[in-house]
């Protein structure tokens, strides 16, 4: 069977790649037959160097390769896990890499003017030029998770982190 040619919207002329991945916190305590529980989710993006959309995803998948790291919670002492849940979006970079380079774009239909408009945000309103300290700001103090690494003295964090591959 002879290969399909692939669109030029799936090549990187320039060997760059983003891609976003979920990963989720769950306690060893939760009952995992539930689908409805509430959890603790991350959707990371990260740039990739790859030369074709294979090696990429690759890649991606070697992010959540990673052993996962037994983790508490330091509010509750309650112990559990981070999982790789996988990927949620995989796309070419099609600029090269410099100021100003696109990396990504959304395509909004059929919206009427007004809609598209009301989309425009100005500077103050851009999240990066709020200092306010906010709810997420307060909760990700709040569920201060530990995480271990390997074998040994527990680590303290920040952050809820996964160990990531070298």
């Amino acid at each position: 069977m002879p290969k399909r040619k692939i669109p030029h919207r799936n090549l990187s002329p320039h060997g760059w790649w983003i891609a976003s991945y979920l990963e989720r916190f769950e306690y060893f305590d939760e009952d995992r037959r539930n689908p409805r529980r509430r959890c603790l989710a991350y959707e990371n993006t990260v740039l990739l160097k790859a030369r074709t959309r294979e090696e990429a995803y690759r890649k991606l998948m070697k992010i959540g390769d990673v052993k996962p790291s037994e983790c508490w919670d330091e509010a509750t002492g309650r112990r559990g896990i981070w999982h790789f849940e996988g990927p949620t979006m995989l796309l070419p970079v099609c600029d090269p890499l410099e100021d100003g380079a696109e990396l990504l774009w959304k395509v909004h239909r059929n919206r009427s003017v007004k809609k598209i408009k009301s989309l425009v945000r100005r500077k103050t309103d851009l999240p990066v030029f709020d200092d306010r300290e906010t709810e997420v700001d307060i909760r990700t103090r709040a569920d201060l998770v530990s995480c271990q690494k390997e074998p040994g003295p527990m680590r303290k964090s920040t952050m809820p982190e996964r160990p990531r591959p070298a």
